[in-house]
């Protein structure tokens, strides 16, 4: 009996991670490009219990011969589903959406050095306080967004349309109708996505390549758009892909499952109060 309130409630504790799981991604269902995350489970260690003894009294038998006593489920898996997300008009020069899985803005690495990425592509202008008359292109954050060469986008100041490409490149008309190439956006295509780590504000890193004996060319291809791959799609942004209906059952459920393990842990405390009360 001790051992199917220890089975319960290790499943509990592993239920609670996939209803924190599911309430962020309902959380986060009108953020820009995020992407939802699924929880898979497996079982614990158990143990085959042959209490018949007796090989003739088998015989028969459809099920596998004795008993398997478990030790309940723990979450095996916290993936980050990468389908598309719906494509909002939004009629803002600056918005841009991926119209393709597995691509990634990249915008300038954290204070230690660490690469970041992102599927958000609500950008603005910051005016650069070292050069007048420029501005560089920014998150919502504030932070840079990158250009092919690795250095921060910088936009003149004043013009008078701003076109992006489907592939990346950055033109400027000014007043006079002219119009040039001012920078190429970085857009790299993540090859092993199961590797990399939500690191807060809707960007995403890549931790512990070293130790893997990884580089950045294992896991990513950088310079897609320079390449010609046609990705981007201006003046809209891509919802997160999370179906507010698949979630709300997967909470049910996993309501369900707690309750089940809770009821377990109930009924087994009832039998031993009986065993206790025998005289």
């Amino acid at each position: 009996m001790i051992q199917s309130m220890i089975t319960s409630a290790t499943t509990m504790g592993q239920l609670q991670n996939k209803l924190d799981v599911t309430s962020n991604n309902l959380a986060n269902m009108n953020t820009t490009g995020y992407k939802r995350r699924e929880v898979t489970f497996a079982d614990l260690l158990f143990q085959q219990v042959n209490n018949q003894t007796v090989a003739a009294h088998e015989v028969g038998r459809t099920t596998p011969n004795g008993i398997r006593v478990g030790s309940g489920a723990a979450v095996a898996q916290t993936a980050m589903r990468l389908e598309q997300g719906a494509i909002q008009n939004t009629d803002r020069p600056l918005d841009l959406a991926l119209t393709e899985r597995g691509f990634f803005f990249e915008i300038a690495p954290s204070e230690d050095g660490t690469r970041r990425f992102t599927r958000d592509g609500a950008f603005y202008l910051s005016p650069n306080p070292d050069v007048e008359g420029e501005n560089h292109l920014v998150n919502q954050n504030g932070d840079y967004v990158l250009s092919q060469a690795g250095t921060p986008i910088t936009l003149p100041a004043g013009y008078q349309d701003i076109t992006i490409t489907e592939s990346g490149t950055i033109l400027v008309t000014d007043q006079n109708g002219n119009t040039e190439q001012v920078s190429q956006l970085q857009i790299v295509q993540v090859t092993k996505p199961q590797l990399m780590l939500a690191s807060g504000e809707n960007n995403f890193i890549f931790p512990n390549l070293e130790e893997l004996e990884l580089g950045f060319a294992d896991v990513l291809v950088e310079g897609v758009g320079a390449a010609g791959a046609e990705v981007i799609q201006q003046r809209a942004l891509e919802m997160s892909n999370v179906d507010m209906g698949r979630e709300m059952t997967e909470m049910l459920l996993a309501q369900r499952n707690y309750q089940f393990n809770s009821q377990a842990i109930s009924i087994t405390d009832q039998m031993m109060g009986l065993v206790n009360n025998l005289r």
